[in-house]
């Protein structure tokens, strides 16, 4: 897709959620929920006394689908995979450099996704909450981000670039 076209959807999307919903867009709340949702069915009494969890709390229960971020997220997935589909481009692969094997391509996948969720954790938000709902908001601390963000990835892209050859 033209980037410039799917930026402006992007940022009719965003101006949606803040018209509709009344707050931005953001992933990491989505699994947050369905976490918090998961330990209240099986530990109610530390869901109750543990401020990580009760910002999930909906009428004095924890149920997923009571959280719009996860329609988000399966609508992204949905929405992604009908884009596949309609691209012709829907194919089971592992996408990886010649001097990697398909082993260590997914051990650093999955290792890098979680400390990438980890981190979203500790600092209360995700990198497209941050980016997105965040820089539309014009805070100062959202565009620092964004901008350290993308000299960490331009710094660091030499130290991968031969893995991928």
């Amino acid at each position: 897709m033209n980037p410039y076209l799917a930026g402006v959807g992007i940022g009719l999307v965003l101006l949606a959620s803040f018209v509709l919903v009344g707050r931005g867009l953001g992933a990491s709340g989505a699994f947050s929920s369905v976490v918090a949702s998961t330990i209240a069915g099986t530990a109610p009494e530390h869901v109750a006394g543990n401020p990580a969890y009760t910002g999930y709390l909906r009428d004095g229960s924890v149920h997923p689908l009571k959280d719009w971020l996860v329609f988000e997220i399966i609508g992204v997935t949905l929405g992604g995979l009908f884009s596949a589909l309609l691209a012709g481009r829907l194919r089971l692969s592992i996408d990886r450099g010649t001097q990697i094997s398909d082993r260590t391509r997914l051990f650093l996948a999955f290792g890098g996704g979680a400390i990438m969720g980890i981190g979203a954790k500790l600092a209360r938000g995700c990198t497209s909450g941050q980016a997105l709902t965040g820089g539309a908001m014009l805070s100062v601390g959202s565009w620092l981000f964004v901008v350290a963000a993308f000299a960490a990835g331009y710094l660091a892209s030499p130290l991968f670039r031969r893995s991928w050859k």
